[in-house]
């Protein structure tokens, strides 16, 4: 448990750190083209996905295609490098077929996290359909370990990802992410916040009392230190409708003075900040970017 003097440490020094900003940019055309436009956007970290994320099956990475990643990361210094995992990972799946195929597919994706390089693996815990939320957490707890035995995780680390709670959706509350982590110490588990998740799945990010609240329970549950990827997104979806539903910042319930203000929260500002707002139309990644920036630059002008 840290003492208060450590946590007054922590929170000085985060006062003096500005959060590294990127979003989830695209691998069409090469895993590296994702690097390069990060790069191109003046963005210090990056999201991608290492393969196609709405499919079972995935082409085995070539080692020239490796090697292409890693000399492109050195040239352009991207750091962190976070990799979401593909979304038909279900690793708290009730059915025994779904769970085994999750496994096995989320054990691909550490490996091809452990080749390329990456600091962070995002997944989200999954689905307890024809289940109870209690048998979903240990099943997911249960399926991190049994993906990740035998591997040597070096520097990647996964880490949970909260959801909005859609369905039977585990994960909404932090306490969901608590009883994962404690079932697997030995991988060391992080979090990944997600603004609009967390909004739409009842805490209201809207006021600065209700952002307190919730950097309380994050605090309260896995530790603000664990929280290593922010997914900064506003949401189109209402209050505690418990739906998935990214928008642009600043344009959506959440709004441009919480989102502002979540920016500039001490306790997350060593966090890598990563836009997955739509890619509508031309030029919607540098707006939000810019919007995050300012947010900021504003900051750092206040301290």
């Amino acid at each position: 448990m840290r003492t208060s003097q450590a946590k007054e440490q922590a929170q000085q020094q985060a006062h003096a750190t500005r959060p590294r900003i990127g979003f989830h940019a695209p691998i069409a055309g090469g895993l590296q083209n994702a690097l390069l436009k990060a790069h191109e956007h003046n963005c210090d970290t990056v999201q991608i996905f290492s393969r196609n994320p709405r499919g079972w099956q995935a082409r085995a990475l070539r080692d020239e295609e490796i090697e292409t990643f890693h000399r492109v990361r050195a040239e352009t210094k991207i750091a962190p490098v976070v990799i979401h995992a593909n979304y038909l990972i279900n690793l708290a799946a009730a059915d025994p077929l779904i769970r085994e195929k999750s496994i096995a597919s989320f054990r691909e994706e550490i490996e091809r996290g452990l080749a390329l390089g990456a600091d962070y693996l995002v997944v989200h815990p999954g689905s307890a359909k024809n289940a109870c939320e209690a048998d979903g957490i240990r099943t997911c707890a249960e399926s991190l370990q049994r993906a990740a035995a035998d591997l040597d995780l070096k520097q990647l680390r996964i880490l949970l990802e909260n959801t909005a709670g859609q369905g039977a959706c585990i994960g909404h509350r932090f306490e969901h992410l608590r009883a994962i982590s404690e079932r697997c110490t030995a991988l060391r588990l992080g979090v990944c916040f997600d603004t609009a998740h967390a909004f739409t799945a009842g805490y209201d990010l809207r006021e600065a009392d209700g952002l307190a609240a919730t950097i309380e329970a994050i605090e309260r549950n896995v530790g603000t230190e664990n929280i290593r990827a922010v997914h900064f997104n506003d949401s189109k979806a209402a209050y505690n409708s418990r739906v998935d539903r990214h928008w642009h910042i600043g344009l959506g319930h959440i709004g441009l003075e919480a989102l502002r203000r979540v920016a500039r929260h001490p306790q997350l500002a060593h966090a890598a900040f990563l836009l997955e707002t739509p890619q509508d139309t031309i030029g919607d990644d540098a707006r939000n970017l810019n919007v995050l920036r300012s947010f900021v630059a504003t900051a750092r002008r206040s301290t």
